[in-house]
């Protein structure tokens, strides 16, 4: 079962390079998330999740970890992470880190001693073969780099080398089943870091390619499950009020593998691609459902999400999110208006929601060039929008200097300018988190059934004791489904409510 506190827990989600930066070096930093811990409580968010901000040589924007316990000095000291821990705890704000098992920077310390020929305890912490001139068929591999003779596996950049988990079904000589002493002293290792941040104040983590581990582990449920099961085993005995999710996007798996939440991420054809980046699959016929013209059909995400909740409700949540750092921001199709259509319905739906920071503003995609690893994702990294300040309230620093460049258009959004607007969508977000925050009903563990998914209708669907309805397209639509009482929120024009509901067009409600 999950956590009891994400039953009421929207999390925001903080890229720290971006967020806010509080020493003018152009680079975003712990004391700049602490400083705006009373916007993000003021949002409705509870919770934050942080991206990687362990020492790193950035190849990856961090995924690429050197050391694990010891922050990225750009960001801070790890004294200046606890204290931030301990200031998000007084304010009611739990905080994740941004966890990666699967692999480590070619510059962690444990690689450079697995590299050496002579035979040590790091020796198998990662996947070698056994010959400089041996590939490891199947698998992304490196060789000619190293002292050692062999070719090492990696899990996704070249400067990834892959730790060492064992695999399923060894083949050859080189592969180390999962019981093997030293692959279970990764696992082992894995724990270690886990429990050195627990200790310090973190409350979870968000585990980075989580089903990345056990090789030739094809379904994922046998070997990395079992490796996530030893895991929780641990949390649930020494500390039992910590939570992970986990990038799978595979509830039935994920959760059964002893996580609380799993993502529900943009896969193009998938169907959480289908309600805002169906362009991803059809670029010259757009039919994300939130799009005002798309002539969306909602059965595309209803289809795959309803089969997963119904599998899984009882022992986890599946978590959707407006957006994330490896996800093109839905604002780069979507209007504002059209964004609080989308939003009001992930924020009422089952499960834990996650704010990408800078979407409660609609921040554009930028085309910009690549940054750490980032390519096509690093247009969605780019800083937080604040005000009409130097680089827009982000820095105080040189333009040159900043880590990516801020939005120079002239109708930028900023929280500043939306503060002040009642009809923005910032604070349309305020609203709709504040009301998920007052009532029961729309939070994760809510009974959620679907009372019309037509095409050319409106959406309906309960949540518990609140009905709720809402149409994306620019025309009228009506259900014939029995819907009375009082409305409790609405954004656009009232439903007319009775035997029938009729939504006008490009609305939303939530009735009780």
């Amino acid at each position: 079962m999950a956590a009891k506190w994400l039953k009421d827990t929207v999390f925001y989600e903080i890229y720290p390079q971006s967020f806010y930066d509080t020493n003018g070096d152009g680079i975003g930093d712990f004391n700049g998330i602490i400083e705006k811990l009373d916007y993000i409580k003021g949002l409705g968010c509870n919770a934050l999740w942080i991206n990687p901000c362990f020492d790193s040589p950035f190849k990856d924007a961090g995924y690429d970890v050197r050391d694990y316990k010891k922050v990225a000095s750009r960001y801070g000291t790890n004294a200046d992470l606890y204290r931030l821990f301990g200031e998000a705890h007084r304010k009611g704000i739990r905080v994740f880190l941004d966890l990666v098992p699967g692999h480590t920077s070619e510059e962690h310390e444990w690689f450079r001693q697995s590299q050496k020929q002579e035979k040590n305890e790091y020796s198998n912490r990662y996947i070698w073969t056994d010959h400089w001139f041996k590939p490891a068929k199947g698998l992304n591999y490196v060789g000619g780099e190293s002292e050692r003779s062999g070719t090492y596996v990696l899990n996704f950049f070249k400067c990834q080398p892959a730790l060492n988990y064992g695999f399923l079904n060894p083949t050859e000589s080189w592969q180390l089943p999962v019981d093997h002493p030293d692959v279970v002293a990764t696992v082992e290792a894995l724990k270690d870091i886990m429990r050195f941040w627990l200790d310090h104040g973190c409350d979870g983590f968000r585990v980075d390619m989580a089903m990345s581990l056990v090789k030739n582990d094809d379904d994922k449920k046998t070997g990395t499950s079992a490796v996530w099961r030893n895991v929780r085993e641990m949390l649930d005995k020494e500390y039992p009020d910590a939570a992970m999710v986990s990038e799978w996007s595979d509830p039935p798996v994920a959760l059964r593998a002893g996580y609380d939440m799993d993502f529900y991420l943009n896969m193009p054809g998938n169907g959480y691609s289908t309600l805002m980046r169906d362009y991803e699959m059809h670029p010259d016929d757009d039919r994300s459902y939130f799009k005002k013209d798309g002539n969306g059909d909602i059965s595309r995400f209803l289809d795959q999400y309803v089969k997963w909740y119904e599998d899984t409700k009882d022992i986890g949540y599946i978590s959707m999110l407006t957006c994330n750092h490896d996800t093109t921001r839905p604002r780069y199709t979507l209007s504002p208006h059209e964004l609080k259509i989308a939003y009001a319905f992930l924020f009422t739906m089952p499960g834990v929601p996650f704010l990408y920071y800078g979407d409660e503003i609609g921040m554009r995609y930028l085309d910009i060039p690549t940054k750490e690893g980032g390519y096509t994702r690093t247009g969605s990294r780019t800083p937080m929008q604040w005000n009409r300040e130097k680089n827009l309230g982000f820095s105080t620093g040189c333009e040159d200097a900043l880590y990516l460049p801020v939005d120079h258009a002239d109708d930028a959004p900023t929280v500043a300018d939306q503060e002040n607007d009642p009809d923005s969508l910032l604070n349309t977000v305020k609203e709709l988190l504040a009301l998920r925050h007052r009532e029961a009903d729309l939070q994760a563990d809510a009974p959620f059934t679907v009372l019309c998914a037509d095409r050319g209708a409106p959406l309906v669907y309960k949540r518990g004791s609140l009905t709720v309805a809402l149409n994306p397209t620019e025309k009228e639509a009506a259900a014939d489904v029995p819907v009375k009482g009082e409305i409790l929120y609405r954004i656009g024009k009232d439903a007319a409510l009775g035997d029938r509901i009729v939504v006008p067009a490009q609305s939303f409600v939530i009735v009780r």
